[in-house]
């Protein structure tokens, strides 16, 4: 395929009026010799153009040095990276900066065999087939009633009724989905109420989609990001101050789903298509 007509399908199947990103002026200016003069006006879409042709599209949460090596090793040529976030993450390096920049050595190596890289953010967090908060849902047998929690446009969370008698059941089926240890801040009573709950994968737990989850009187909250520090404080509060209890699974974990099913996205266009397993941040729970 063209890479060109892949890049404006992606564009028209999932970018809508309305939705915004600031990466690149915060966080990218290193890397500016590789990421495309669009990108650093909306930060999202086409990150790095270094394909005419695409035959093989590889999946990633976040474009670390294992997802981006892992293809290296396969001497992948004409393909692309569809990243969800355009930086990669890991909370263990410095709380305050859990971003950090993609690997240079490895961009240049992607350049040199024509690899590029695609991210959508919020475009893939936005309520749709694909999007990160219904996937973790569907992982989870969770029933979705409906979408909420606005960021910069895009509905990213969902709210929906699940089969777990309790949230100690709801924390062992999500452990088992991920494949790992999840976490649990029980701030009140572990009876599910009317078995509604509310998903917010990756950083949902914020202090807004908490207050939405009280005008909805709901006591559960499943996210990614759960860990107590400077910029989750008030989330916990209003948890503690209204016995909704929080559920954690890690960043990486709780978005994995949608890299996984949006496989099938590139599959359906005809090209093969690829997820890479990555490593979850435990410092994240």
């Amino acid at each position: 395929m063209k890479a060109t007509n892949l890049y404006n399908q992606l564009e028209k199947d999932f970018v809508i009026p309305g939705i915004y990103e600031n990466w690149y002026d915060n966080e990218m200016a290193i890397n500016d010799e590789y990421i495309c003069a669009n990108f650093k006006k909306r930060s999202m879409g086409l990150l790095c153009d270094f394909a005419n042709d695409i035959h093989k599209v590889y999946t990633a949460v976040f474009p670390s040095d294992k997802a981006l090596t892992k293809i290296l090793d396969d001497n992948a040529k004409d393909a692309m990276l569809f990243v969800h976030h355009p930086l990669a993450w890991d909370l263990s390096r410095d709380p305050n900066i859990a971003f950090y920049q993609i690997n240079a050595k490895l961009l240049k190596e992607f350049k040199a065999n024509n690899i590029s890289l695609f991210n959508f953010h919020y475009p893939l967090d936005n309520y749709g087939q694909y999007s990160t908060s219904k996937t973790l849902a569907s992982a989870l047998g969770i029933a979705i009633e409906k979408p909420f929690a606005s960021y910069n446009g895009a509905m990213c969370g969902i709210i929906g009724t699940t089969t777990c008698k309790d949230i100690h059941e709801l924390n062992a089926r999500y452990a088992q989905a991920v494949g790992h240890k999840t976490k649990l801040y029980q701030y009140g009573e572990s009876t599910i109420k009317n078995s509604r709950v509310g998903v917010c994968a990756g950083s949902g737990n914020d202090a807004n989609v908490v207050k939405e989850l009280v005008e909805h009187g709901i006591n559960v909250l499943i996210s990614g990001l759960s860990v107590k520090n400077k910029y989750s404080h008030e989330a916990h509060c209003l948890e503690m101050e209204h016995n909704i209890n929080l559920i954690g699974g890690t960043h990486y974990s709780s978005e994995k789903f949608a890299c996984i099913e949006i496989c099938k996205y590139f599959c359906e266009l005809g090209l093969a298509a690829e997820y890479i397993n990555d490593i979850p941040c435990y410092d994240d729970l």
